[in-house]
């Protein structure tokens, strides 16, 4: 813990949902949700207006259709995030170099390296605002919570407490008081199974955990658990802010226009993306034990899964072979829009089999995905039409796609309905971002 508050966590509000109604004129306040729209699909984020209804996130679509049918339920769209999410992380970076992303949406930075004239709470609090401004020129007005505090722990806590829009600084030596009333669930790595436990002890709220000694916390939840939440309890979090995290996966995914039915074409797909991703494995000297595939079906409904290894590898055969039989256990029957291959626990050694002869590496497969008529339109997704310019997919069914023309800068469009296989009607694809390396493994 800090002298002084000079962490800062930035956390972007609603984020997912905040970027769609920012490029959708006519969402804006009005509850819109973003993730799985099938009947198995998850809530990935919710507008404060969903949230009223009693919307959240990893809350199962068909709940959240039941409590706020009205909503737009979209199936999100990871570039618009993306570039929003490199506009800020540019921004923290420009402001000091020990930043710190968590995802997509929120970071901790180190305010020590920030060139400030010093860290008493006016000073950091004055930046932490202007810096919330700056945000949201960045972004062309997504707005974002900050927290400040003396260690990475208070912070995110800070940053929680005046959603959405809010900045909060914790004066040094006010922690634990701040601390104390809260429930448990406030400290990193209390979900309900742990907050259970500790319930059955007694248990609820910060205060009442610190008056628990180490050696009784070891006994109820473990020596490692129980020795963190010993020392969270009594605000004591001394983790630096760390500007560079090692990569944790490596993956390669596509999206395809036509859903795919044909069970080897996807073995096909599966066997050329896990060569690419042993490839960049081998690239970055690197190898790892887990093999994960990701299959996003034609609800949007999307499925992970994984087998781990006994020790890592960067053999395109063996991550060929992992993934072919995952894909095994799923019914794909109704068709699939996206697949993915991925390697995680990287390591940078290769245990060599001793006692076997190595896998032969498979040739990567010439795979070729067919053209059909029929195309996937995905509520929510970017469009673009020959007469008419771009606009997003209000709704799909029936061979008829229904699309608004409207994009950030304008406002709320016109409503128009084509034939699914009209071809004036097209998928709007994004440029790249600048400087971006296909090949880096991702953090």
């Amino acid at each position: 813990m800090r002298a002084q508050a000079s962490v800062m966590h930035l956390d972007l509000d609603a984020f997912f949902a905040a970027v769609e109604q920012r490029d959708k004129p006519s969402l804006r306040g009005k509850p819109v949700v973003v993730g799985g729209v099938g009947g198995r699909g998850v809530v990935s984020t919710a507008s404060y207006e969903a949230r009223v209804y009693g919307v959240r996130s990893a809350m199962s679509t068909r709940e959240a259709r039941s409590r706020c049918p009205h909503a737009a339920f979209l199936s999100g769209r990871f570039h618009a995030y993306r570039d929003a999410s490199h506009a800020v992380m540019s921004l923290l970076r420009s402001v000091s170099p020990l930043v710190e992303p968590l995802s997509l949406d929120e970071a901790f930075v180190d305010l020590e390296q920030a060139g400030l004239p010093d860290l008493e709470v006016p000073t950091v609090t004055a930046f932490a605002e202007e810096l919330r401004g700056r945000v949201t020129e960045a972004t062309r007005g997504l707005t974002a919570s900050v927290g400040l505090g003396t260690s990475k722990f208070i912070a995110k806590v800070a940053s929680d407490l005046d959603k959405p829009d809010g900045l909060v600084v914790v004066a040094p030596g006010t922690e634990q008081e701040l601390l104390r009333p809260m429930h448990v669930s406030v400290i990193p790595g209390v979900g309900p199974a742990t907050a259970e436990r500790l319930r059955r002890a007694g248990i609820q709220t910060v205060a009442e955990l610190e008056s628990v000694t180490l050696e009784e916390l070891v006994r109820l939840v473990g020596k490692a658990h129980g020795s963190g939440l010993y020392h969270l309890a009594r605000a004591l979090d001394d983790r630096p802010v760390v500007a560079e995290r090692e990569a944790k996966s490596v993956s390669v995914e596509g999206t395809y226009d036509t859903d795919l039915t044909d069970r080897r074409l996807m073995e096909g797909l599966l066997t050329r993306q896990a060569g690419e991703v042993a490839a960049r494995l081998r690239k970055h000297g690197l190898s790892g034990r887990t093999v994960t595939i990701k299959v996003r079906l034609h609800d949007f409904t999307t499925l992970s899964r994984s087998s781990t290894l006994p020790s890592p590898t960067d053999s395109a055969g063996t991550v060929a072979r992992i993934a072919r039989t995952l894909l095994a256990d799923l019914d794909t029957s109704g068709g699939v829009r996206l697949l993915g291959v991925g390697v995680s626990g990287l390591a940078d050694w290769v245990q060599e089999d001793l006692f076997g002869e190595a896998e032969p590496e498979e040739e990567l497969p010439q795979v070729e995905v067919p053209h059909h008529s029929r195309r996937t339109w995905a509520p929510g997704m970017d469009v673009v039409h020959a007469e008419m310019g771009r606009g997003w997919v209000w709704g799909s069914g029936r061979g008829v796609v229904t699309v608004r023309f409207e994009t950030a800068e304008t406002p709320a469009g016109p409503v128009r309905s084509y034939a699914e296989d009209d071809p004036a009607l097209s998928a709007w694809v994004p440029p790249p971002l600048p400087g971006e390396d296909p090949d880096d493994p991702p953090a």
